[in-house]
C-alpha cells in the first residue's frame, strides 16, 4: 500500500537525520520528550504512530520546514477546480420570480 511505503520513508528519513547528528535513539527521544520505543516505531513507519509525535521529532531535528507544504490549500489544484465547479456562473443576488410586487 503506497500510505505505507511513504510512512516507512519518512521513518528511514528521520533515522537518517538521527544519525548524521550522531544522536542515539534515547538522545532524540529525550530532546523530543518521547519514550524511545515510539521513537522506534516513528522510525520503523508504524502506522500508530501519532502525527504530533512525527513532527515534534521533525522539529527537534530542525527539518521541519517543508511541513508548511503539507495540505496547503493553495497547492491542492483538484480541490480549488471543485470548488470552482459550484461557484455560481453568475455574480449578483438572485432575484425573485415575476411576484416581486405582489402584496
Amino acid at each position: 500500500m503506497e500510505v505505507t511505503e511513504r510512512v516507512a520513508r519518512l521513518g528511514q528519513r528521520i533515522r537518517v537525520a538521527r544519525i548524521r547528528r550522531g544522536w542515539s535513539v534515547a538522545d532524540l527521544a529525550d530532546k523530543a520528550g518521547i519514550n524511545r520505543n515510539t521513537l522506534t516505531a516513528l522510525e520503523q513507519g508504524k502506522l500508530g504512530t501519532g502525527v504530533g509525535v512525527c513532527f515534534t521529532v521533525l522539529w527537534v531535528l530542525g527539518i521541519d520546514k517543508s511541513l508548511e507544504a503539507i495540505a496547503d490549500p493553495d497547492t491542492d489544484l483538484h480541490g480549488k477546480a471543485l470548488e470552482a465547479s459550484r461557484r455560481p456562473t453568475r455574480a449578483g443576488k438572485s432575484r425573485k420570480a415575476s411576484d416581486d410586487y405582489d402584496f
